[in-house]
C-alpha cells in the first residue's frame, strides 16, 4: 500500500506542475500573443460605409489590364463567368424565380467590392494587389454593371458614394438579440 500512496503522490504532483507550466503559456501550451504591429497587419475590413479604405485611385482602363491579367482566366473577359463567379450583368432578376447574383444585382455596397478583392483576389494569390490595382478592378468591374462611366476614376470619397442598385432591397434583422446594446460596444 505506501508504493500505491507514493505513486499517487508523485501522479498528483505532476499533473499540478503540469499545469501550472501549462497555464502560464496558454490554455494549449502553444502559441503566443500577438503583437500590435502583426494585428494592424490583418486589421483590413473595410466599412460598408467606405470607413476603413486606404488612400489611392484607380481608372476603369487601368482596371480592365488588371482585370485581364489577374480576373479574366475565372470570370471571363467581360465579367461573365467561367470557373468563378458571373460579376455583371443581372439586374432586374433578383426577384424572379432564376435570379443572377453579380455584383451588380445582388451586393448592397460598394465599398465591399474593394474589401472581397483586396482580401481574397486573385483566388492563387490573395492580398497581392495594390491598393490602385484593386481600386482600378473595382472600377471596372462596377463599369461592367453600368454603375461607372469608362473613364472614371474611383478612390475612397467616390467609391463610398455610389448607391448600388440593390441597396434598399435587404431587409434588416428583426431578431430582438441583434440590437441589444450590450453586444454593440466592447464586444
Amino acid at each position: 500500500m505506501p508504493r500505491l500512496e507514493m505513486w499517487i503522490a508523485a501522479a498528483a504532483f505532476a499533473a499540478s506542475a503540469a499545469g501550472a507550466v501549462a497555464q502560464a503559456q496558454s490554455p494549449y501550451g502553444i502559441g503566443r500573443v500577438a503583437t500590435p504591429a502583426e494585428i494592424a497587419g490583418w486589421n483590413i475590413d473595410i466599412g460598408r460605409d467606405g470607413s476603413g479604405l486606404p488612400p489611392g485611385t484607380g481608372s476603369v482602363s487601368h482596371g480592365r489590364e488588371v482585370f485581364a491579367q489577374q480576373c479574366a482566366a475565372c470570370h471571363g473577359d467581360n465579367g461573365e463567368g467561367g470557373v468563378g463567379d458571373k460579376l455583371a450583368g443581372g439586374q432586374g432578376t433578383i426577384a424572379t424565380a432564376k435570379p443572377v447574383r453579380t455584383v451588380g444585382s445582388f451586393w448592397p455596397y460598394a465599398p465591399t467590392l474593394f474589401d472581397y478583392i483586396r482580401r481574397a483576389m486573385p483566388q492563387n494569390a490573395p492580398q497581392s494587389l495594390s491598393n490602385e490595382d484593386v481600386y482600378a478592378v473595382s472600377a471596372y468591374i462596377l463599369n461592367l454593371n453600368g454603375l461607372l462611366p469608362a473613364d472614371a476614376t474611383l478612390d475612397a470619397k467616390s467609391l463610398a458614394a455610389i448607391k448600388m442598385p440593390n441597396r434598399d432591397k435587404f431587409v434588416g434583422d428583426s431578431r430582438p438579440d441583434v440590437k441589444n446594446p450590450a453586444c454593440m460596444s466592447g464586444c
